[in-house]
């Protein structure tokens, strides 16, 4: 019943019944893409228009720039009709989604936006584009005295901290090298990482719990510690890096939430791609 015109990649106009209600959620394919499927895990970049399927009123857009918006394949978000609706859609289509309510806005009325409790919502979503789920590089020889990681089938590290006191220097050790694009400083780079106290293990820090893969500038900053910025660049997409940060390349003596002052920090992280912000 869902119709959208205008190119793909643009804002398109939706077009539908009114009202359109439903119970359940529901999706079809309104242009056929000749990219790869996605699978759970994958991010994307997208654009999306929600609509209001009781009156047809917009409620929501992206920016429909060259960004667009970034989200991963069934992960738990603000937007879980459009990241479980995304699997198994090749890039370069365009889908329609109608959600219930309750799968919607959890059946709750939001007068001032003109949403009745009972209203579904209408999306229509282009697939731009897509990057793999987790680090695909070859697997590497492990390094004496430096953490033990082992991955779940999904790709989500678990990580175990020797027995004895941490490296004085930064260490950087490739887990899996690939040939992908090489990380340059400045680079906007898309990964998924988990974070861990030298001290106890503890994670204190993992894009892996919630499924969702971010974009880390490696600058000043961008959202890293000084050691993560430093042992990414020159590495390449498709890697996966272990990094031991001792304070001085960490957050010293003032910590940071969930990192007490003076700690060593352990990351892993899955270099996905290389993107422009």
């Amino acid at each position: 019943m869902v119709t959208a015109s205008g190119d793909f990649g643009d804002k398109p106009s939706v077009d539908f019944p009114t009202p359109i209600y439903t119970d359940s959620t529901e999706r079809s394919v309104l242009v056929e893409g000749d990219g790869e499927p996605v699978r759970a895990g994958a991010p994307v970049r997208i654009q999306f228009t929600i609509v209001n399927g009781a009156d047809g009123e917009v409620l929501g857009q992206s920016k429909f720039d060259d960004l667009g918006q970034f989200v991963t394949v069934g992960a738990d978000s603000t937007l879980d009709v459009i990241t479980d609706g995304l699997a198994c859609t090749s890039v370069g289509s365009r889908i329609a989604i109608v959600g219930s309510a309750k799968d919607t806005h959890n059946g709750a009325a939001d007068p001032a936006n003109g949403v009745g409790a009972n209203d579904s919502f209408v999306y229509v979503i282009d697939l731009i584009e897509a990057w793999p789920a987790k680090a695909n590089g070859g697997p590497q020889l492990p390094q004496n005295g430096l953490p033990a990681v082992v991955l779940a089938p999904n790709g989500a590290p678990g990580v175990t901290v020797p027995n004895e006191e941490p490296p004085t220097d930064l260490k950087v050790a490739e887990l899996q090298k690939a040939d992908g694009e090489t990380v340059k400083a400045g680079d906007a780079v898309l990964m998924k990482y988990t974070g861990v106290l030298w001290s106890d293990g503890g994670v204190f820090d993992s894009t892996w719990e919630e499924g969702q893969a971010v974009v880390r500038e490696l600058k000043e900053g961008g959202g890293l510690p000084s050691g993560v910025v430093e042992g990414l660049t020159g590495k390449t997409v498709g890697s996966q890096i272990l990094i031991v940060a001792p304070p001085e390349h960490a957050y010293g003596d003032q910590g940071a939430l969930g990192i007490p002052s003076g700690s060593t920090l352990v990351y892993v992280v899955d270099i996905l791609g290389i993107v422009d912000l």
